[in-house]
């Protein structure tokens, strides 16, 4: 009589098999990083950790002061989700809507890296979201990591103050900064820096090169990327830099006296008068919807007398950018630059000259820049031209997120090719490989730039609008 085994062993004995490989797949990856320990999560060969805190939550006394130290936590505190994006009007028509509430408590970055990494320093690309610095997140689906991650890099985005709160100033918080001999006003800039002070510190925790980190940011982030390029309390922490519809470098240089004048308007309006000696006190117990008041993308303040300015050159942490771009007192690191083909202002306007125009400037001084163009519409869309910030899910391969299943087969060979030029970028400095058309470097006498064309192609060739848009800005001038 041949031996029988029951269904019961054979289904015990599967399991003790599967059991090990089972749990394998679903521990939780831990990290310690400078403040405790991690632990993330493991999905479709990427590992992630969210909502971790780089700074202390910005509120009460901390409102309207630089980032302090995050608090020290025991244990292993659990980042899976992502934490609230920053104090906000949400804009029902945002590019990128929000996947957070926003809230006052805001500080907190995430991380994506490769699961399996091959190497033991991967570069590392930090996320820099815009939205007019009165709206944005690092939590917008399309502004996941995870498919830069799989390409072999650490991506690493994170929250910075905005609105009132990031971009503010008072007589009497002037008086608060000069005592401590730090910048004034542009709180959103100093969390940029404590954030990328957070990567120097802890990257190699999670796998990542300290010295082989790259900041890209688009719109309010491309203008951020540029204040950093130029920010003497910004040299150090990255090593390349991607600016998307970053405009032309400049800076808003509205003196301090006028930006205080606007914080006391504001002050005005909600019943505190300027010279009250509870001004601070009183404006940092306001509930936090009184500060935001209203504002977002649709509807900026245009009362006369202004009660919001935005970022400004202080003159410690954001300068004169476009003067310092020019005399070349910047960070010459190599730039990747450019614009969408129906961006804010037309073809000679602020976002594609600007990019051509600083393109320029940056080449002129050595620095090795790669420029291009974004022509391409998602086939879905019925759009002419390409519109600004539609480059971003193609540049974090987020096409499928964006557009669900209107994604076509085009629409995904574009996020491929962009993200991979960008992957490269931020390993080797120079966009270029394998499988890939060739980018040339940018030069004005070549006036070279790659085109993300409307074909779904890139293709690489003479700037077809340089004359046009040479002659708007000497016209201009």
């Amino acid at each position: 009589m041949p031996f029988a085994i029951s269904r019961s062993f054979v289904a015990a004995a599967i399991l003790a098999i599967a059991a090990p490989a089972f749990a394998a797949a679903n521990t939780a990856p831990v990290v310690a990083v400078d403040a405790g320990k991690l632990a993330g999560a493991v999905e479709d060969g990427v590992a992630s950790w969210k909502g971790i805190p780089f700074a202390a939550p910005p509120v009460g006394p901390l409102r309207w002061r630089a980032p302090q130290p995050a608090a020290p936590w025991s244990g292993v505190r659990q980042a899976v989700e992502y934490a609230h994006d920053c104090m906000q009007l949400p804009f029902a028509s945002d590019a990128a809507p929000l996947g957070t509430a926003p809230a006052e408590d805001c500080l907190y970055a995430n991380v994506w890296k490769p699961a399996k990494a091959k190497a033991k320093k991967l570069p590392v690309l930090v996320w820099i979201y815009g939205g007019g610095f009165v709206n944005g997140g690092s939590s917008p689906p399309t502004y996941s990591g995870a498919r830069l991650a799989k390409q072999g890099v650490v991506v690493v985005s994170f929250n910075y103050r905005l609105g009132r709160f990031g971009f503010f100033a008072h007589p009497a918080l002037s008086g608060e900064a000069a005592a401590a001999d730090g910048p004034q006003g542009n709180y959103g800039f100093m969390d940029q820096i404590a954030a990328l002070q957070w990567v120097q510190r802890n990257a190699a925790a999670f796998g990542g090169d300290p010295s082989q980190v790259t900041i890209f940011g688009e719109s309010a982030g491309g203008m951020s990327v540029n204040t950093l390029l130029t920010s003497p309390m910004a040299q150090g922490l990255f090593a390349k830099a991607v600016v998307l519809s970053g405009g032309d470098g400049g800076t808003v240089n509205a003196p301090l006296a006028f930006v205080e004048q606007a914080g006391a308007n504001f002050a005005g309006k909600k019943g505190i008068a300027a010279d009250d000696p509870q001004a601070l006190a009183k404006l940092r117990a306001l509930p936090a919807g009184e500060v935001v008041d209203g504002m977002n993308l649709a509807n900026r303040p245009a009362a006369e007398p202004p009660t919001y300015v935005g970022p400004f050159a202080d003159g410690k942490l954001a300068i004169d950018s476009g003067r310092a771009f020019a005399e070349g007192r910047f960070a010459k690191v190599p730039v990747m630059i450019g614009a969408t083909a129906a961006d804010i202002g037309g073809k000679t306007g602020f976002m594609v000259a600007g990019a051509r125009s600083l393109a320029s400037t940056l080449a002129a001084q050595g620095v090795p820049v790669y420029a291009y163009r974004f022509s391409y519409v998602a086939e879905s869309l019925n759009e002419q031209g390409a519109q600004h910030a539609t480059d971003i899910p193609f540049f974090m391969d987020t096409a499928a997120i964006k557009y669900g299943d209107k994604t076509t087969a085009r629409d995904r060979a574009m996020g491929k090719a962009m993200s991979s030029y960008l992957v490269n970028f931020a390993k080797r400095s120079d966009p270029n490989g394998a499988g890939l058309p060739v980018w040339p470097r940018y030069a004005r006498a070549s006036d070279t730039i790659m085109d993300f064309a409307a074909t779904g192609k890139p293709v690489a060739g003479k700037d077809p609008w340089g004359s046009e848009i040479d002659a708007a800005q000497a016209a201009a001038h």
